[in-house]
């Protein structure tokens, strides 16, 4: 009834010449198709998190605007612990900073700039969570400004993988004025 098809993979667990079953190639391509999807996941995962970017502000890309999502129904503490791993998966990373942790880390940093009470930032409220934050430690102005500084080292993908250079030019400028925003203000006062 069916002529046989060949899987031509070289993941494929069939030998190169055998002949499947219409059924059995099937089930074949389908784990050939899987595999060489988790194989491009892996190898490029932090541009697949950059496809959703469409700008270079803190909350313009699809991870962040997730991240952002993921703290709606959450209580006042859970809220606070999230921010925190945020800033602590970005601190305690070693050489290399994932893009993905990156993302989080400055989006949790604008939320937080936009939080204290001498906020110097704004954030879009279609942009920001629904709900209000609930009150931050005051720790986390220097947890912010940690993970932002790290966010900027060049062991980090988020500062090496844009591949326009004005691109990356303004999306470090977006993140400079977090930091602003975050660095306590100075009493000029004699």
């Amino acid at each position: 009834m069916s002529t046989g098809s060949r899987c031509s993979s070289v993941r494929c667990s069939a030998a190169p010449d055998s002949t499947c079953s219409a059924s059995e190639f099937s089930s074949l391509r389908d784990r050939c198709q899987w595999l060489l999807e988790c194989c491009l996941r892996q190898r490029y995962r932090f541009q697949e998190q950059r496809m959703g970017t469409w700008g270079t502000g803190p909350f313009d890309s699809d991870l962040a605007g997730d991240f952002v999502d993921g703290l709606e129904g959450l209580s006042s503490q859970q809220v606070i612990n999230v921010l925190a791993q945020a800033f602590l998966r970005v601190t305690n990373a070693k050489a290399r900073v994932d893009g993905g942790d990156g993302i989080q880390a400055v989006a949790a940093a604008a939320l937080v700039a936009s939080a204290l009470p001498d906020a110097r930032i704004q954030i879009d409220p279609d942009d920001g969570p629904k709900e209000p934050l609930p009150e931050l430690p005051v720790s986390f102005r220097a947890a912010a400004l940690l993970a932002l500084q790290r966010v900027l080292q060049d062991g980090s993908e988020m500062a090496t993988g844009w591949v326009d250079s004005d691109d990356a030019d303004q999306w470090r400028h977006e993140v400079q004025q977090v930091i602003d925003a975050l660095e306590p203000p100075t009493n000029h006062s004699k």
